[in-house]
């Protein structure tokens, strides 16, 4: 992910300070902003390649090969698709001031996560719990 540059050049949020304060919550903001921007550049990117695509001549191997190069990309999109609809999501806790909170807990998402991971929902010790139940449930 590309570092933020924007709006605050050398900010770094830190446990010291108020969670989510409006400093942070900028931070945050700015992040997933910058990340959705490239997500949908290479998005974009994928259509005009996919537009361009000339007809694939040769062997089966070659076309195979296409194919499946051509495969992997529309999966990978999709996966980012799912991803950009996270980061809205995540813009609009922050615009509501439930960004950073646990949804199980309410109690704060470490800062730690949220660099990590900026799109959580859950704190560590949730995920952790939602994953355990999911294991249980495969077995």
């Amino acid at each position: 992910m590309k570092k933020n540059t924007k709006i605050l050049p050398k900010y770094k949020p830190t446990s010291k300070e108020p969670f989510m304060s409006p400093k942070q919550k900028e931070y945050f903001r700015q992040k997933l902003i910058n990340w959705k921007e490239i997500l949908l550049k290479e998005s974009n990117q994928t259509i005009v390649n996919l537009k361009q695509d000339k007809e694939v001549s040769g062997d089966f191997a070659d076309i195979a090969s296409a194919e499946t190069e051509k495969s992997i990309e529309l999966r990978t999109r999709d996966r980012e698709r799912k991803l950009i609809s996270k980061i809205n999501e995540a813009l609009k806790r922050i615009n509501n001031n439930t960004y950073g909170f646990c949804e199980v807990t309410g109690k704060p998402i470490s800062i730690k996560r949220l660099e990590a991971r900026p799109i959580a929902t859950l704190s560590i010790e949730a995920q952790e719990m939602h994953e355990e139940r999911e294991d249980l449930i495969k077995d």
